[in-house]
C-alpha cells in the first residue's frame, strides 16, 4: 500500500463554554478543528488533527511511500525541511501526516492504535482541565463538579494574572475534587505569564495555602535557567515542554534540570511524543501529554512507562467526528475500533465562526498605559 495524496478538511469544536488562558480567551467558545486526510493507493485513509498549513513542503517526504514505515517517514520529514527549519507551523504539518500515518499503520493491522504501540491496558489516567481561565466563579465551580462527577481526582487550572484568584480557584476546585480522594492532585498553568523571580514568589504564597502538585510553564519555554530555579526554590515540580517542537528542543531543559513533570503537546504527533517520552524516561522523569480534541496522543500514552497523567478538557467531540473513546472513573478508556478509533462524517463538519485565542492580547502584550505592571488589580489593570 503506498500513499497517493492528501486532503485538507476543517471542523469546528462547540464547548459550550468560553475556553482560554491568561493569552487570550475564545468567548464563543467554538474553535477551529483541522483535520488532514492521508490517502492511499489500497483505499484506506489516515486521519491527523492539527494545523498543517505547511503540508505543501513535507508531503513530498512521504508521497508514494508504505505508510507503516512511520518512523523513517518521520526523519525524511525533518530532512526535507532541514535548511529552512522544522519548527512552528512546519512542525505542525509534520505532526499531522505523522499522526495520519500511525492510524494508518494500525488501520493496516486491523487494531487500535494503543496495541500497535505495544500498549497492555487500553485504560489512560487523565486529570481534569479545561481551559477555564474565562470562567465565572459559579460556571468554574459547576465545571469542575462535572469531572468530579466522572470520578476524577486531580485538575488543572489556568491562572498567572491574580494570585489570590488563583489560590480561590485551586481552593474551590480541590475541595469539589476531595469527593474522590482525601488529596485531590492540584496543578496550576501559567501559561509563561510570569519571570522567575516573579514566579518564586507567587509561588511561595501558593504553597503556604495548598500543596500545589506542579506549576506549568512559569516562564517562558526557552529560560532554561529560570525553570531550573524556580524547581530549586519551590516545592512544587516544574512542567513545561509542550510548546517545544523537536526533541532538540528539550536539551537545554534536559541539561539544566529545568523539568520535573515533562510535556508534549499533541498537536506535535505521535513519534515526538514517543521521542520525547523516552529521553525523559531515560532521566527518570514523568511524563504527561497535554489535551487536544478527541485525545489522539491517548494511544500513545497508554504504552508509555513514564506517564503520569493525560490532560482531559471535554468530553465533547467537535462536530463530524465520533471517537470510539469513554471518559469516566478518572481518566480515558480507549476503545476497540481500528487506528486513533476516530470516524469523519464530512458531511456533519461545520463551519460555523471560531473564536480567536488572542482576541484580548496576553502578559507579553504591551497595553496603552504601560508594560508590566507592579499592581495587577490597580487602575490600569482593565485595560
Amino acid at each position: 500500500m503506498k500513499i497517493t495524496g492528501y486532503r485538507s478538511l476543517t471542523t469546528t469544536h462547540d464547548w459550550g463554554r468560553p475556553v482560554g488562558d491568561v493569552n487570550g480567551v475564545v468567548a464563543c467558545g467554538i474553535t477551529e478543528v483541522p483535520i488532514l486526510i492521508l490517502e492511499t493507493d489500497g483505499g484506506l485513509t489516515g486521519i491527523g488533527l492539527g494545523q498543517h498549513a505547511d503540508v505543501d513542503r513535507v508531503f513530498p517526504a512521504v508521497e508514494g511511500k508504505d505508510p507503516r514505515a512511520v518512523t523513517a517517514l518521520y526523519d525524511s520529514m525533518l530532512a526535507h525541511v532541514f535548511k529552512s527549519g522544522h519548527a512552528g507551523a512546519t512542525y505542525g504539518a509534520i505532526a499531522a501526516v505523522d499522526m495520519a500515518l500511525w492510524d494508518l499503520k494500525a488501520k493496516m493491522a486491523d487494531e487500535p492504535l494503543w496495541r500497535t504501540l505495544g500498549a497492555l491496558d487500553r485504560f489512560v489516567p487523565g486529570y481534569a482541565s479545561g481551559l477555564c481561565y474565562g470562567l465565572d466563579d459559579d460556571a468554574f465551580a459547576t465545571h469542575y463538579r462535572g469531572w468530579a462527577e466522572r470520578g476524577f481526582a486531580s485538575a488543572k487550572i489556568k491562572g498567572g494574572k491574580d494570585v489570590a484568584r488563583d489560590i480561590e480557584r485551586l481552593l474551590a476546585a480541590r475541595d469539589i475534587l476531595s469527593a474522590n480522594t482525601s488529596r485531590p492532585a492540584m496543578m496550576l498553568d501559567v501559561n509563561e505569564a510570569w519571570n522567575a523571580k516573579q514566579a518564586i514568589r507567587h509561588l511561595a504564597e501558593i504553597e503556604k495555602q495548598l500543596d500545589l502538585t506542579w506549576i506549568e510553564e512559569p516562564v517562558r519555554r526557552w529560560d532554561a535557567a529560570g525553570l531550573a530555579r524556580i524547581s530549586r526554590a519551590s516545592r512544587a515540580a516544574v512542567a513545561t515542554g509542550e510548546n517545544l517542537t523537536g526533541l532538540d528542543q528539550f536539551a537545554p531543559l534536559f541539561d539544566a534540570k529545568a523539568v520535573d513533570v515533562v510535556q508534549t503537546g499533541s498537536v506535535w504527533g505521535i513519534t515526538h511524543l514517543l521521542r520525547v517520552a523516552a529521553a525523559a524516561h531515560s532521566r527518570d522523569l514523568p511524563v504527561s501529554p497535554v489535551g487536544y480534541d478527541c485525545n489522539p496522543c491517548a494511544h500513545a500514552a497508554a504504552a508509555l512507562p513514564n506517564m503520569i497523567g493525560l490532560e482531559v478538557q471535554d468530553v465533547n467531540w467537535p462536530a463530524g467526528l465520533t471517537v470510539d473513546q469513554q471518559i469516566g472513573d478518572g481518566g480515558i478508556r480507549l476503545g476497540d475500533a481500528p487506528g486513533l478509533g476516530i470516524e469523519l462524517d464530512e458531511a456533519a463538519l461545520t463551519n460555523a465562526t471560531a473564536g480567536g485565542w488572542n482576541s484580548n492580547g496576553g502578559p507579553h502584550k504591551r497595553s496603552r498605559k504601560a508594560g508590566l505592571r507592579l499592581v495587577p488589580d490597580g487602575p490600569l489593570a482593565a485595560e
